[in-house]
């Protein structure tokens, strides 16, 4: 499985390679492989969830069973022994999780249409931390914090992916043992403004974006659902950004291949060059 999954992160990765300044691409994967591994930092950008994991009233909480007969999800018994399975059921807005454009009912293209492509692009974080710790607590990205960005790190490439960082995530983290539930689910919350979204897909034209809420904006989902009638993706409730260089990283995230699936649960990382943060 870990093999697979890397010959198509490194087929990717090599397209990718001139659009992050990198050196000339090695004409071999073994050798991209090889400077993946150790000249890279690889960060994870997903949560791990639970059956406590902060989700939208309206859906409810994940269960978790055997989906055998018993109580016991070790009671299947195989001729060497046993083997465990666990029946899951959760909404597919889960978790760090995907949301197609079909999720917004304005446009048809499922989770299984989606193409391969958009699963490693070019990765740029926009950090509104400092407006929030200088006494917004509910800043709202604007296309000024966004051409501030710009005038640090470059303008925003044809084809990125554009997390915004707030550090939301801190307040809930099952990693570490942070269950911050209120705090983590409060109303209003940091997060982008229409603005900022249409200046960044109409105008920098990029193909998806990324927050650390559950929610894009706070405008009643009107932000959400016009990226999405619009036919992009984005990816909900990410971690770790403030551990990701705001220029220079690709990131790679995954869903299921579901049958006309309109969101599910992703993992999504970064991949830079080390000392690069």
């Amino acid at each position: 499985m870990r093999k697979g999954f890397l010959i198509l992160v490194l087929a990717m990765f090599f397209v990718s390679f001139t659009l992050l300044g990198f050196a000339k691409a090695p004409k071999d994967m073994a050798t991209i492989l090889n400077y993946l591994y150790d000249e890279c930092e690889w960060v994870d950008l997903t949560h791990s969830f639970s059956t406590e994991t902060p989700v939208w009233e309206g859906f409810g909480q994940m269960t978790a069973k055997s989906p055998t007969q018993g109580d016991n999800i070790w009671d299947c018994e195989h001729t060497d022994g046993f083997f465990r399975a666990t029946l899951y059921t959760h909404v597919g807005q889960y978790g760090t999780h995907v949301d197609p454009p079909c999720h917004f009912c304005n446009h048809e293209m499922t989770m299984d249409q989606m193409p391969l492509k958009w699963m490693i692009l070019p990765l740029r974080v926009i950090d509104i931390t400092s407006d929030i710790e200088a006494g917004e607590p509910n800043h709202q990205c604007t296309i000024e914090d966004i051409k501030e960005h710009e005038a640090k790190y470059g303008m925003i490439p044809e084809g990125s992916f554009v997390a915004l960082s707030t550090n939301m995530y801190k307040d809930w983290d099952l990693d570490k043992g942070i269950k911050n539930f209120k705090q983590f689910k409060r109303y209003p919350f940091p997060a982008w403004s229409m603005e900022a979204i249409k200046f960044l897909f109409n105008e920098r034209k990029i193909i998806a974006n990324g927050h650390e809420a559950m929610d894009t904006d706070t405008l009643g989902c009107s932000v959400e659902g016009w990226l999405l009638d619009e036919g992009y993706y984005q990816i909900e409730v990410m971690k770790n950004l403030d551990k990701v260089p705001n220029t220079g990283a690709l990131i790679v995230v995954t869903w299921p291949k579901v049958y006309k699936g309109d969101g599910f649960p992703a993992r999504a990382f970064a991949i830079f060059p080390k000392g690069l943060k």
